[in-house]
Protein backbone atom coordinates (compact mmCIF):
# COMPACT_ATOMS: atom_id res chain seq x y z
CA UNK A 1 0.00 0.00 0.00
CA UNK A 2 1.46 3.54 -1.20
CA UNK A 3 2.11 6.05 1.71
CA UNK A 4 0.21 9.22 1.76
CA UNK A 5 2.54 11.99 0.92
CA UNK A 6 3.31 14.08 4.52
CA UNK A 7 2.57 17.65 3.95
CA UNK A 8 2.62 20.60 7.23
CA UNK A 9 0.03 20.92 9.43
CA UNK A 10 -2.20 23.93 8.75
CA UNK A 11 -0.83 25.16 12.19
CA UNK A 12 2.68 25.00 10.09
CA UNK A 13 1.77 26.06 6.80
CA UNK A 14 0.39 29.03 8.19
CA UNK A 15 3.72 29.63 9.35
CA UNK A 16 5.43 28.59 6.08
CA UNK A 17 3.17 31.13 4.01
CA UNK A 18 4.15 34.02 6.51
CA UNK A 19 6.31 35.07 3.50
CA UNK A 20 3.97 35.60 1.18
CA UNK A 21 1.51 37.48 2.67
CA UNK A 22 4.44 40.12 3.75
CA UNK A 23 4.82 40.49 0.17
CA UNK A 24 1.95 41.02 -1.02
CA UNK A 25 1.30 38.22 -2.68
CA UNK A 26 -2.03 35.95 -1.36
CA UNK A 27 -3.40 35.78 2.13
CA UNK A 28 -2.46 33.82 5.19
CA UNK A 29 -5.05 30.93 4.05
CA UNK A 30 -4.59 30.59 0.28
CA UNK A 31 -0.85 30.62 1.08
CA UNK A 32 -1.51 28.30 3.89
CA UNK A 33 -3.25 25.81 1.60
CA UNK A 34 -0.66 25.72 -1.02
CA UNK A 35 2.11 24.85 1.68
CA UNK A 36 0.13 22.61 2.71
CA UNK A 37 0.81 20.70 -0.51
CA UNK A 38 4.44 21.50 -0.60
CA UNK A 39 4.80 25.09 -2.26
CA UNK A 40 5.86 28.36 -1.38
CA UNK A 41 3.40 31.16 -2.83
CA UNK A 42 5.47 32.20 -5.73
CA UNK A 43 2.52 34.18 -8.02
CA UNK A 44 0.79 36.80 -7.32
CA UNK A 45 -3.02 36.14 -6.84
CA UNK A 46 -4.92 38.11 -8.73
CA UNK A 47 -8.49 36.68 -9.75
CA UNK A 48 -11.38 36.41 -8.11
CA UNK A 49 -13.89 33.91 -8.26
CA UNK A 50 -15.59 35.35 -11.25
CA UNK A 51 -12.49 35.82 -13.08
CA UNK A 52 -11.12 32.58 -12.61
CA UNK A 53 -14.46 31.54 -14.11
CA UNK A 54 -14.13 34.27 -16.26
CA UNK A 55 -10.90 32.36 -18.04
CA UNK A 56 -12.20 29.29 -18.62
CA UNK A 57 -15.61 30.73 -20.19
CA UNK A 58 -13.29 33.32 -22.42
CA UNK A 59 -11.36 30.29 -23.27
CA UNK A 60 -14.20 28.37 -24.41
CA UNK A 61 -15.24 31.39 -26.70
CA UNK A 62 -19.13 29.84 -27.03
CA UNK A 63 -19.80 31.40 -30.64
CA UNK A 64 -16.22 31.20 -32.28
CA UNK A 65 -15.43 27.64 -31.12
CA UNK A 66 -18.95 26.31 -32.47
CA UNK A 67 -18.25 28.33 -35.84
CA UNK A 68 -14.94 26.85 -36.23
CA UNK A 69 -16.44 22.86 -35.83
CA UNK A 70 -19.54 23.16 -37.82
CA UNK A 71 -17.76 20.51 -39.79
CA UNK A 72 -17.98 17.97 -37.53
CA UNK A 73 -21.61 18.81 -36.23
CA UNK A 74 -23.69 19.69 -39.90
CA UNK A 75 -22.49 16.40 -41.53
CA UNK A 76 -25.22 14.97 -39.10
CA UNK A 77 -27.75 17.20 -39.69
CA UNK A 78 -29.71 18.98 -37.01
CA UNK A 79 -30.34 16.41 -34.98
CA UNK A 80 -26.46 15.88 -34.78
CA UNK A 81 -25.89 19.90 -33.95
CA UNK A 82 -28.73 20.25 -31.46
CA UNK A 83 -28.52 16.76 -29.82
CA UNK A 84 -24.85 16.19 -29.93
CA UNK A 85 -24.51 19.27 -28.41
CA UNK A 86 -26.89 18.69 -25.12
CA UNK A 87 -25.67 14.45 -24.74
CA UNK A 88 -21.92 15.43 -24.62
CA UNK A 89 -21.93 18.92 -22.43
CA UNK A 90 -24.04 16.95 -20.02
CA UNK A 91 -21.11 13.78 -19.98
CA UNK A 92 -18.66 16.98 -19.97
CA UNK A 93 -20.59 18.85 -17.14
CA UNK A 94 -20.22 15.19 -15.34
CA UNK A 95 -16.07 15.09 -15.96
CA UNK A 96 -16.36 18.71 -14.66
CA UNK A 97 -17.69 17.53 -11.17
CA UNK A 98 -15.30 15.44 -10.84
CA UNK A 99 -12.40 17.67 -11.87
CA UNK A 100 -14.30 19.85 -9.17
CA UNK A 101 -13.78 17.32 -6.60
CA UNK A 102 -10.50 17.71 -6.39
CA UNK A 103 -9.48 20.90 -7.74
CA UNK A 104 -11.08 22.08 -4.27
CA UNK A 105 -9.28 19.51 -2.62
CA UNK A 106 -6.14 20.54 -4.06
CA UNK A 107 -5.53 23.61 -5.98
CA UNK A 108 -2.34 24.10 -7.50
CA UNK A 109 -1.09 24.72 -10.89
CA UNK A 110 0.07 21.61 -11.76
CA UNK A 111 -3.29 20.21 -10.27
CA UNK A 112 -3.17 16.98 -12.58
CA UNK A 113 0.10 15.52 -12.66
CA UNK A 114 0.20 16.57 -8.71
CA UNK A 115 -3.57 14.59 -8.03
CA UNK A 116 -1.80 11.71 -10.51
CA UNK A 117 1.34 11.10 -8.08
CA UNK A 118 -0.17 11.62 -5.53
CA UNK A 119 -3.01 9.13 -6.16
CA UNK A 120 -1.52 6.18 -8.22
CA UNK A 121 0.46 2.99 -6.93
CA UNK A 122 4.22 3.53 -5.89
CA UNK A 123 4.81 1.83 -8.97
CA UNK A 124 3.28 4.08 -11.44
CA UNK A 125 2.49 7.16 -10.29
CA UNK A 126 6.21 8.56 -11.26
CA UNK A 127 5.83 6.96 -14.92
CA UNK A 128 1.75 8.55 -14.70
CA UNK A 129 2.36 11.48 -13.72
CA UNK A 130 5.33 12.48 -16.07
CA UNK A 131 2.91 11.36 -18.60
CA UNK A 132 0.22 13.24 -17.74
CA UNK A 133 2.21 16.36 -16.85
CA UNK A 134 3.33 15.89 -20.63
CA UNK A 135 -0.04 15.31 -22.26
CA UNK A 136 -1.55 18.05 -20.02
CA UNK A 137 1.20 20.78 -21.74
CA UNK A 138 1.04 19.75 -25.24
CA UNK A 139 -2.45 19.42 -24.93
CA UNK A 140 -2.73 23.43 -24.16
CA UNK A 141 -0.45 24.25 -26.41
CA UNK A 142 -2.29 22.64 -28.99
CA UNK A 143 -5.71 24.14 -27.74
CA UNK A 144 -3.71 27.59 -28.36
CA UNK A 145 -2.59 26.21 -32.03
CA UNK A 146 -6.30 25.11 -32.80
CA UNK A 147 -7.79 28.77 -31.52
CA UNK A 148 -5.29 30.60 -33.44
CA UNK A 149 -5.59 28.69 -36.02
CA UNK A 150 -9.46 29.21 -36.53
CA UNK A 151 -8.60 32.97 -35.99
CA UNK A 152 -6.38 32.93 -39.15
CA UNK A 153 -8.95 31.56 -40.95
CA UNK A 154 -11.78 33.57 -39.41
CA UNK A 155 -9.94 36.43 -40.22
CA UNK A 156 -9.17 35.91 -43.37
CA UNK A 157 -12.63 35.08 -44.65
CA UNK A 158 -13.46 38.67 -43.80
CA UNK A 159 -11.30 39.45 -46.46
CA UNK A 160 -12.69 37.02 -48.83
CA UNK A 161 -16.61 38.02 -47.87
CA UNK A 162 -15.12 41.48 -48.92
CA UNK A 163 -13.90 40.71 -51.69
CA UNK A 164 -17.05 38.81 -53.04
CA UNK A 165 -15.01 35.13 -52.75
CA UNK A 166 -12.87 36.35 -55.70
CA UNK A 167 -9.62 35.13 -53.41
CA UNK A 168 -8.28 32.62 -51.84
CA UNK A 169 -5.92 32.64 -48.98
CA UNK A 170 -2.99 30.34 -49.39
CA UNK A 171 -1.73 27.72 -46.85
CA UNK A 172 1.33 30.83 -46.17
CA UNK A 173 -1.06 33.30 -45.93
CA UNK A 174 -2.74 31.49 -43.32
CA UNK A 175 0.29 30.55 -41.19
CA UNK A 176 1.43 34.41 -41.21
CA UNK A 177 -1.66 35.52 -39.84
CA UNK A 178 -1.58 32.88 -37.38
CA UNK A 179 2.12 33.05 -36.28
CA UNK A 180 1.37 37.29 -35.97
CA UNK A 181 -1.62 36.26 -34.03
CA UNK A 182 0.56 33.92 -31.54
CA UNK A 183 3.59 36.33 -31.17
CA UNK A 184 0.37 39.16 -30.36
CA UNK A 185 -0.42 36.92 -27.18
CA UNK A 186 2.82 36.28 -25.96
CA UNK A 187 3.21 40.33 -26.02
CA UNK A 188 -0.26 41.14 -24.01
CA UNK A 189 0.47 37.63 -21.65
CA UNK A 190 3.80 39.15 -20.62
CA UNK A 191 2.66 43.06 -20.47
CA UNK A 192 -0.36 42.88 -19.33
CA UNK A 193 -0.37 40.53 -16.08
CA UNK A 194 -1.42 42.79 -13.52
CA UNK A 195 -5.22 43.24 -15.28
CA UNK A 196 -5.32 40.18 -16.69
CA UNK A 197 -7.92 39.13 -14.04
CA UNK A 198 -9.83 41.90 -14.87
CA UNK A 199 -9.70 41.57 -18.69
CA UNK A 200 -11.44 37.92 -18.07
CA UNK A 201 -14.88 40.23 -17.05
CA UNK A 202 -14.34 42.44 -20.31
CA UNK A 203 -13.92 39.09 -22.35
CA UNK A 204 -17.09 37.19 -20.64
CA UNK A 205 -19.09 40.78 -21.72
CA UNK A 206 -18.03 40.34 -25.20
CA UNK A 207 -18.74 36.58 -25.74
CA UNK A 208 -22.05 37.30 -24.14
CA UNK A 209 -22.93 40.17 -26.79
CA UNK A 210 -21.57 37.76 -29.55
CA UNK A 211 -24.49 35.35 -28.44
CA UNK A 212 -26.86 37.66 -27.89
CA UNK A 213 -26.41 39.38 -31.57
CA UNK A 214 -26.33 35.84 -33.11
CA UNK A 215 -29.26 34.76 -31.27
CA UNK A 216 -31.22 38.12 -32.28
CA UNK A 217 -29.67 38.61 -36.00
CA UNK A 218 -30.13 35.37 -37.24
CA UNK A 219 -33.81 34.71 -36.79
CA UNK A 220 -34.82 38.39 -37.48
CA UNK A 221 -32.52 37.72 -41.24
CA UNK A 222 -34.42 34.84 -42.09
CA UNK A 223 -37.99 35.70 -40.63
CA UNK A 224 -39.32 34.16 -43.61
CA UNK A 225 -37.12 31.25 -44.01
CA UNK A 226 -37.18 29.77 -40.46
CA UNK A 227 -36.99 25.97 -40.50
CA UNK A 228 -39.78 23.74 -38.80
CA UNK A 229 -39.58 22.69 -34.82
CA UNK A 230 -39.60 19.26 -36.97
CA UNK A 231 -36.17 19.92 -38.41
CA UNK A 232 -34.57 21.86 -35.83
CA UNK A 233 -35.44 18.29 -33.36
CA UNK A 234 -35.91 15.87 -35.57
CA UNK A 235 -33.99 15.75 -39.00
CA UNK A 236 -31.28 13.71 -39.10
CA UNK A 237 -28.34 13.83 -42.15
CA UNK A 238 -25.57 12.07 -43.42
CA UNK A 239 -22.86 13.68 -45.47
CA UNK A 240 -19.96 10.59 -44.35
CA UNK A 241 -19.05 7.75 -45.41
CA UNK A 242 -19.74 6.86 -41.68
CA UNK A 243 -23.26 4.65 -41.22
CA UNK A 244 -25.73 7.51 -39.56
CA UNK A 245 -25.78 6.67 -36.17
CA UNK A 246 -21.89 7.15 -36.12
CA UNK A 247 -22.15 10.35 -37.91
CA UNK A 248 -23.95 11.52 -35.15
CA UNK A 249 -21.27 10.39 -32.19
CA UNK A 250 -18.56 12.59 -34.57
CA UNK A 251 -20.93 15.29 -33.72
CA UNK A 252 -20.05 15.22 -30.16
CA UNK A 253 -16.93 16.57 -31.41
CA UNK A 254 -17.68 20.38 -31.31
CA UNK A 255 -19.19 20.33 -27.82
CA UNK A 256 -15.82 18.58 -26.76
CA UNK A 257 -13.65 20.84 -28.34
CA UNK A 258 -15.59 23.51 -27.20
CA UNK A 259 -16.26 23.11 -23.86
CA UNK A 260 -12.20 21.91 -23.12
CA UNK A 261 -10.58 24.62 -21.76
CA UNK A 262 -12.41 24.27 -17.44
CA UNK A 263 -8.52 22.90 -16.22
CA UNK A 264 -7.61 25.94 -16.70
CA UNK A 265 -9.52 26.95 -13.46
CA UNK A 266 -6.80 24.66 -11.82
CA UNK A 267 -3.59 26.66 -13.66
CA UNK A 268 -4.65 29.72 -12.85
CA UNK A 269 -5.51 28.11 -8.97
CA UNK A 270 -1.82 29.58 -7.29
CA UNK A 271 -3.05 33.22 -8.61
CA UNK A 272 -6.75 32.94 -7.17
CA UNK A 273 -8.53 34.34 -4.49
CA UNK A 274 -9.90 31.84 -2.14
CA UNK A 275 -9.26 28.91 -4.66
CA UNK A 276 -10.65 26.11 -2.83
CA UNK A 277 -13.75 27.59 -3.69
CA UNK A 278 -13.19 29.84 -7.17
CA UNK A 279 -11.77 26.70 -8.83
CA UNK A 280 -14.23 24.35 -8.54
CA UNK A 281 -16.79 27.34 -9.19
CA UNK A 282 -14.91 28.18 -12.30
CA UNK A 283 -15.09 24.35 -13.47
CA UNK A 284 -18.53 24.34 -13.19
CA UNK A 285 -19.71 27.60 -14.00
CA UNK A 286 -18.39 27.90 -17.10
CA UNK A 287 -19.36 24.57 -18.56
CA UNK A 288 -22.75 25.17 -17.56
CA UNK A 289 -22.80 28.32 -19.48
CA UNK A 290 -21.50 26.61 -22.15
CA UNK A 291 -24.17 23.83 -21.87
CA UNK A 292 -27.35 26.29 -21.59
CA UNK A 293 -25.83 29.16 -23.87
CA UNK A 294 -24.57 26.47 -26.62
CA UNK A 295 -27.78 25.04 -26.77
CA UNK A 296 -29.97 27.63 -27.09
CA UNK A 297 -27.15 28.83 -30.10
CA UNK A 298 -27.43 25.64 -31.97
CA UNK A 299 -31.22 25.51 -31.98
CA UNK A 300 -31.08 29.34 -33.55
CA UNK A 301 -28.41 28.18 -35.79
CA UNK A 302 -29.97 24.85 -37.34
CA UNK A 303 -33.36 27.08 -37.28
CA UNK A 304 -32.00 29.54 -39.62
CA UNK A 305 -29.38 27.67 -41.80
CA UNK A 306 -30.15 26.81 -45.05
CA UNK A 307 -31.20 23.40 -45.73
CA UNK A 308 -28.51 22.47 -48.61
CA UNK A 309 -25.96 21.30 -46.04
CA UNK A 310 -23.33 20.51 -48.35
CA UNK A 311 -23.55 24.44 -49.36
CA UNK A 312 -22.95 25.69 -46.15
CA UNK A 313 -19.85 23.41 -45.91
CA UNK A 314 -18.26 23.92 -49.14
CA UNK A 315 -19.24 27.93 -48.79
CA UNK A 316 -16.51 30.15 -51.01
CA UNK A 317 -15.88 32.29 -47.68
CA UNK A 318 -14.26 28.87 -46.24
CA UNK A 319 -16.01 28.99 -43.08
CA UNK A 320 -19.51 27.64 -42.44
CA UNK A 321 -20.83 30.09 -40.09
CA UNK A 322 -19.70 32.88 -42.38
CA UNK A 323 -22.04 31.34 -45.32
CA UNK A 324 -24.89 30.76 -42.16
CA UNK A 325 -24.45 34.86 -41.00
CA UNK A 326 -24.43 35.92 -45.03
CA UNK A 327 -27.51 33.95 -45.87
CA UNK A 328 -29.69 35.70 -43.19
CA UNK A 329 -27.93 39.14 -43.07
CA UNK A 330 -25.99 39.49 -46.27
CA UNK A 331 -22.66 40.80 -46.75
CA UNK A 332 -22.63 43.95 -44.42
CA UNK A 333 -23.76 42.16 -41.97
CA UNK A 334 -21.71 39.51 -41.93
CA UNK A 335 -18.59 40.99 -42.45
CA UNK A 336 -19.76 43.18 -38.40
CA UNK A 337 -20.57 39.99 -37.34
CA UNK A 338 -17.35 37.78 -38.54
CA UNK A 339 -15.39 40.80 -37.08
CA UNK A 340 -16.88 40.15 -34.04
CA UNK A 341 -16.38 36.75 -33.92
CA UNK A 342 -12.35 37.03 -34.82
CA UNK A 343 -12.10 39.67 -32.00
CA UNK A 344 -13.22 37.02 -29.87
CA UNK A 345 -11.42 34.27 -30.79
CA UNK A 346 -8.21 36.31 -30.43
CA UNK A 347 -8.89 36.74 -26.96
CA UNK A 348 -9.53 32.99 -26.40
CA UNK A 349 -5.92 32.41 -27.60
CA UNK A 350 -4.86 35.14 -25.49
CA UNK A 351 -6.84 33.33 -22.21
CA UNK A 352 -5.15 30.11 -23.31
CA UNK A 353 -1.53 31.27 -23.44
CA UNK A 354 -2.18 32.52 -19.67
CA UNK A 355 -3.30 28.71 -18.94
CA UNK A 356 -0.65 27.17 -20.94
CA UNK A 357 1.99 29.40 -19.59
CA UNK A 358 1.35 28.17 -15.56
CA UNK A 359 1.48 24.32 -16.91
CA UNK A 360 4.54 24.84 -18.07
CA UNK A 361 5.70 26.85 -15.39
CA UNK A 362 4.62 24.23 -12.62
CA UNK A 363 5.75 21.02 -14.80
CA UNK A 364 9.42 23.17 -14.92
CA UNK A 365 9.31 24.09 -11.07
CA UNK A 366 9.17 19.93 -10.74
CA UNK A 367 11.82 19.63 -13.06
CA UNK A 368 10.48 17.74 -15.87
CA UNK A 369 10.58 19.49 -18.81
CA UNK A 370 13.84 19.89 -20.76
CA UNK A 371 15.56 23.37 -19.74
CA UNK A 372 13.38 23.37 -16.70
CA UNK A 373 15.88 25.59 -14.57
CA UNK A 374 15.56 27.80 -17.56
CA UNK A 375 11.75 27.95 -17.77
CA UNK A 376 11.32 28.13 -13.68
CA UNK A 377 12.10 31.71 -12.56
CA UNK A 378 9.54 33.91 -11.92
CA UNK A 379 9.44 37.62 -13.37
CA UNK A 380 8.81 40.14 -10.69
CA UNK A 381 9.33 42.87 -13.15
CA UNK A 382 6.97 41.80 -15.15
CA UNK A 383 4.44 41.18 -12.09
CA UNK A 384 5.52 37.66 -10.24
CA UNK A 385 4.43 35.52 -13.82
CA UNK A 386 6.23 32.87 -15.46
CA UNK A 387 7.86 35.34 -17.95
CA UNK A 388 10.47 32.69 -19.51
CA UNK A 389 6.73 29.79 -19.96
CA UNK A 390 4.59 32.46 -21.54
CA UNK A 391 7.55 32.76 -24.53
CA UNK A 392 8.45 28.71 -24.22
CA UNK A 393 4.64 28.39 -25.10
CA UNK A 394 4.50 31.08 -27.53
CA UNK A 395 8.14 29.55 -29.66
CA UNK A 396 6.72 25.58 -29.63
CA UNK A 397 3.28 26.65 -30.92
CA UNK A 398 4.37 28.37 -33.62
CA UNK A 399 6.64 25.56 -34.38
CA UNK A 400 3.65 23.10 -34.29
CA UNK A 401 1.73 25.77 -36.48
CA UNK A 402 4.06 24.68 -39.05
CA UNK A 403 1.32 21.93 -39.71
CA UNK A 404 -0.76 24.34 -41.66
CA UNK A 405 1.76 24.20 -44.01
CA UNK A 406 1.41 20.90 -45.33
CA UNK A 407 -2.51 20.34 -45.90
CA UNK A 408 -5.73 20.76 -43.82
CA UNK A 409 -5.77 17.95 -42.89
CA UNK A 410 -3.02 18.22 -40.92
CA UNK A 411 -3.96 21.34 -39.20
CA UNK A 412 -7.28 19.81 -38.20
CA UNK A 413 -5.19 17.43 -36.18
CA UNK A 414 -4.37 20.45 -33.69
CA UNK A 415 -8.26 20.51 -32.96
CA UNK A 416 -8.18 16.93 -31.56
CA UNK A 417 -4.72 16.99 -30.51
CA UNK A 418 -5.97 19.02 -27.64
CA UNK A 419 -8.95 16.99 -27.50
CA UNK A 420 -7.05 13.75 -26.86
CA UNK A 421 -3.95 15.21 -24.95
CA UNK A 422 -6.08 16.65 -22.26
CA UNK A 423 -8.67 13.57 -22.28
CA UNK A 424 -5.90 11.90 -21.01
CA UNK A 425 -4.43 14.45 -19.11
CA UNK A 426 -8.06 14.94 -17.25
CA UNK A 427 -8.99 11.46 -17.11
CA UNK A 428 -5.57 9.70 -15.60
CA UNK A 429 -5.80 11.51 -12.14
CA UNK A 430 -9.78 11.03 -11.56
CA UNK A 431 -8.69 6.78 -12.38
CA UNK A 432 -6.46 6.82 -10.11
CA UNK A 433 -8.06 8.32 -7.24
CA UNK A 434 -10.84 5.77 -7.51
CA UNK A 435 -8.68 2.87 -7.97
CA UNK A 436 -5.60 3.33 -5.98
CA UNK A 437 -6.36 6.53 -3.70
CA UNK A 438 -9.70 6.95 -2.59
CA UNK A 439 -8.92 6.82 1.25
CA UNK A 440 -5.89 9.54 0.94
CA UNK A 441 -8.25 11.69 -0.71
CA UNK A 442 -10.05 14.59 1.68
CA UNK A 443 -12.31 16.62 0.33
CA UNK A 444 -12.29 19.95 -0.19
CA UNK A 445 -15.24 22.85 0.52
CA UNK A 446 -16.61 21.42 -2.56
CA UNK A 447 -17.20 18.06 -2.57
CA UNK A 448 -19.99 15.61 -4.55
CA UNK A 449 -20.72 13.37 -1.39
CA UNK A 450 -21.52 9.60 -1.94
CA UNK A 451 -22.26 10.49 -6.20
CA UNK A 452 -18.34 11.20 -6.42
CA UNK A 453 -17.07 7.75 -7.04
CA UNK A 454 -19.67 7.05 -9.54
CA UNK A 455 -19.31 10.63 -11.85
CA UNK A 456 -15.80 9.82 -11.36
CA UNK A 457 -16.49 6.19 -13.29
CA UNK A 458 -18.62 7.75 -15.54
CA UNK A 459 -16.13 10.78 -16.45
CA UNK A 460 -13.34 7.71 -17.17
CA UNK A 461 -15.10 6.09 -19.46
CA UNK A 462 -16.70 9.12 -21.11
CA UNK A 463 -12.76 10.92 -21.64
CA UNK A 464 -11.85 7.59 -23.20
CA UNK A 465 -14.60 7.29 -25.57
CA UNK A 466 -13.73 10.97 -26.04
CA UNK A 467 -10.14 9.93 -27.21
CA UNK A 468 -11.41 7.54 -29.32
CA UNK A 469 -14.03 9.25 -31.02
CA UNK A 470 -11.20 12.34 -32.06
CA UNK A 471 -8.84 9.62 -33.51
CA UNK A 472 -11.76 9.11 -36.49
CA UNK A 473 -11.50 10.45 -40.05
CA UNK A 474 -14.53 12.88 -39.78
CA UNK A 475 -15.48 11.99 -43.94
CA UNK A 476 -15.37 8.33 -43.50
CA UNK A 477 -13.69 5.04 -43.45
CA UNK A 478 -10.25 4.27 -45.93
CA UNK A 479 -9.60 7.87 -45.73
CA UNK A 480 -6.90 9.04 -48.36
CA UNK A 481 -3.84 11.02 -47.20
CA UNK A 482 -5.74 14.33 -47.00
CA UNK A 483 -8.46 13.60 -45.43
CA UNK A 484 -6.72 11.56 -42.95
CA UNK A 485 -6.61 12.21 -39.35
CA UNK A 486 -3.27 12.80 -38.09
CA UNK A 487 -4.48 12.98 -34.13
CA UNK A 488 -3.61 9.48 -34.00
CA UNK A 489 -0.38 9.54 -35.20
CA UNK A 490 0.59 13.33 -33.15
CA UNK A 491 -1.22 12.18 -30.02
CA UNK A 492 0.80 8.48 -29.94
CA UNK A 493 4.10 10.09 -30.62
CA UNK A 494 3.56 12.63 -27.97
CA UNK A 495 2.32 9.77 -25.38
CA UNK A 496 4.76 7.16 -26.74
CA UNK A 497 7.66 9.70 -26.84
CA UNK A 498 6.89 10.91 -23.16
CA UNK A 499 7.18 7.56 -22.04
CA UNK A 500 10.02 6.77 -23.69
CA UNK A 501 11.96 9.80 -22.22
CA UNK A 502 10.97 8.61 -18.84
CA UNK A 503 12.06 5.32 -19.29
CA UNK A 504 15.49 6.07 -20.72
CA UNK A 505 16.57 8.65 -18.32
CA UNK A 506 13.67 10.67 -16.79
CA UNK A 507 13.67 7.56 -14.41
CA UNK A 508 16.42 8.53 -12.90
CA UNK A 509 15.59 11.82 -11.73
CA UNK A 510 12.17 12.41 -11.76
CA UNK A 511 10.62 12.11 -9.05
CA UNK A 512 7.71 13.99 -8.86
CA UNK A 513 6.39 16.82 -7.48
CA UNK A 514 9.64 18.27 -5.12
CA UNK A 515 8.91 20.64 -2.33
CA UNK A 516 9.35 24.33 -2.95
CA UNK A 517 8.07 25.21 0.79
CA UNK A 518 10.93 26.06 3.20
CA UNK A 519 12.37 22.42 4.54
CA UNK A 520 14.99 24.16 7.44
CA UNK A 521 11.29 25.15 8.99
CA UNK A 522 9.78 21.25 8.84
CA UNK A 523 10.23 19.28 11.73
CA UNK A 524 12.90 16.13 11.68
CA UNK A 525 9.93 13.51 11.13
CA UNK A 526 9.05 15.35 8.59
CA UNK A 527 12.34 15.53 6.88
CA UNK A 528 12.59 11.74 7.22
CA UNK A 529 8.97 10.74 5.52
CA UNK A 530 9.94 13.10 2.82
CA UNK A 531 12.83 11.69 2.14
CA UNK A 532 11.56 7.47 2.45
CA UNK A 533 8.58 9.65 -0.08
CA UNK A 534 11.57 10.26 -2.42
CA UNK A 535 10.36 13.29 -3.21
CA UNK A 536 13.25 16.45 -4.26
CA UNK A 537 13.01 19.44 -2.22
CA UNK A 538 13.43 23.27 -4.60
CA UNK A 539 15.79 25.26 -2.48
CA UNK A 540 13.81 28.36 -1.85
CA UNK A 541 16.60 31.14 -2.03
CA UNK A 542 18.85 30.24 -4.78
CA UNK A 543 16.46 28.43 -6.98
CA UNK A 544 18.33 25.62 -7.21
CA UNK A 545 16.90 22.27 -6.73
CA UNK A 546 18.75 19.71 -4.48
CA UNK A 547 18.07 16.14 -3.52
CA UNK A 548 16.27 15.60 0.04
CA UNK A 549 19.21 13.77 1.20
CA UNK A 550 21.74 17.13 1.05
CA UNK A 551 19.24 18.53 2.27
CA UNK A 552 18.22 16.98 5.12
CA UNK A 553 22.33 16.85 5.62
CA UNK A 554 22.70 20.58 5.46
CA UNK A 555 19.64 21.07 7.97
CA UNK A 556 20.70 18.78 10.74
CA UNK A 557 24.45 19.98 10.50
CA UNK A 558 22.96 23.44 11.37
CA UNK A 559 20.82 22.04 13.64
CA UNK A 560 24.03 21.12 14.89
CA UNK A 561 26.42 23.79 15.19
Amino acid sequence: MSKEVPVPSTQEARRLSSAAVVEGLASNDDAAVLAQLGYKQELRRNFTMIEVFGIAFSIMGLMPSIASTLAYSIPAGPVGLVWGWFLASGFIFIVGLAMADLGSAMPTSGGLYWWTHYFASPKTRNALSFLVGYSNTLGLIGGLCSIDYGFSLMFLSVIVIARDGDWTPSNGAIYGVFLACVLCHGILASCLSKIMGKLQTVFVVLNMVLILATIIALPVGRASQRNPRTYIFGETANLTTWPTGWAFMLSWLSPIWTIGAFDSCVHISEEAANATKAVPFGILMSIGSCWLFGFVVVIVIAACMSTDLESILSSPFGQPMAQIYYDAVGKNGTLGLMSLLFIVQFLMGLSIVVAASRQTWAFSRDGALPFSSFFRPISKSFGYIPFRAIWGCVFLAAMLGLLTLIAPAAALALFSLAVAGNNVAWGVPIFCRVVWGQKKFKPGPFYTGRFSIPLAWTAVVFLAFGIVLSMFPVGGPNPTAQSMNYTVVINVAIWGGALLYYFIDARKWFTGPKITINLDELSEEQEEALKEEGLEVQGTDSGMGRSLDEETVAVKSEKTT
